[in-house]
């Protein structure tokens, strides 16, 4: 039903009048130093992707790349932490892959079903739809302090932000059920940033977005780290990217629009889900769901063109 046409979060394939199954993969290199945290976080961003498309996790298979000379403790705790999202989600690991290897790389191929009628694809939206962010931004930003040693693990913000990519987004995605006629469109944030996956959508969708910055959620600490110039080393070369769609209204001041644009072209974690929903549908999913933010609406325009203001 889909494979790589419209930068959707998973693949789709139908088995049945009644089920599909959804696949996807994801892993990368450690962001925190705890090998446990490691271990949650990878396995929450791999999940993200099933319930980005409106589908539940069934099973997940390790894929894992270690230097042998870190040892079994290390390894065996990076895999609890992923074990133990992955039976969170109501799925099972059966099984996996290991290499070794000189950088440490860990993440899981997930497999989950929906319904061929309810499964969210990143395009779809309309005109006048509500966007609901279910996740603050800046996760990033916070990698990047931890490797610079800015702040240690346990620094509360720190914490806060180890702790937000370590929640899966289940709840926010069994939220949706009451409201799904309204869903028109959806996608997870994870390394393109919020910019770079709102113009996905919103290319996909032929249409344009408009977002207020005072309504996106941010993760504290955040405006801080990023005006001091703590950013990931991807951050300008998405920048670069979004500066073909992106705009700032003219009333924000010089510097402080380059600081969003750090922001906003942030590359994610494990980061929130993206919605572009009916008006009515908003109100009520806001209800459902305490984490949302409203943070913009979808208007006529170029396809993928995206303003802050």
């Amino acid at each position: 039903m889909l494979g790589f046409e419209t930068s959707d979060d998973a693949a789709v394939y139908r088995m049945s009048d009644d089920t599909a199954v959804l696949l996807t993969v994801d892993f990368f290199t450690p962001i925190v130093d705890d090998p446990y945290d490691f271990g949650r976080i990878t396995a929450a961003n791999a999940l993200s992707d099933i319930y980005a498309m409106g589908g539940k996790p069934l099973t997940a298979m390790n894929l894992l790349a270690f230097p042998c000379s870190l040892g079994s403790e290390v390894v065996g705790e990076v895999l609890r932490g992923g074990a133990e999202k992955v039976a969170e989600a109501g799925a099972v690991i059966i099984g996996g892959h290991t290499i070794d290897d000189k950088e440490p790389k860990y993440g899981l191929s997930v497999m989950g079903t929906v319904h061929p009628d309810k499964v969210l694809y990143n395009q779809g939206a309309q005109v006048g739809d509500t966007l609901i962010l279910t996740k603050p931004l800046g996760t990033g930003i916070w990698g990047t302090a931890l490797k610079r040693e800015l702040h240690d693990d346990k620094h509360p913000p720190a914490r806060a932000a180890i702790e937000m990519m370590a929640t899966l987004n289940k709840q926010a995605a069994e939220a949706l059920e009451p409201v799904i006629e309204g869903v028109c469109a959806c996608t997870d944030i994870t390394g393109f940033g919020f910019a770079g996956h709102l113009h996905e959508m919103m290319a996909a969708s032929k249409l344009a977005a408009t977002i207020s910055l005072d309504a996106l959620p941010l993760l504290e600490g955040v405006w801080e780290l990023a005006a001091a110039g703590v950013t990931p080393g991807k951050t300008s070369e998405l920048i670069d990217w979004a500066g073909g769609f992106m705009t700032f209204d003219e009333t924000i001041a010089e510097k402080d629009s380059a600081v969003w644009q750090t922001i906003v072209c942030d590359p994610q974690t494990s980061g929130g889900l993206l919605l572009s929903m009916s008006k009515d549908a908003a109100v009520r999913y806001l209800e459902l769901c305490p984490t949302a933010a409203q943070v913009g609406s979808v208007c006529e325009g170029s396809a993928g063109q995206v303003q802050f203001v």
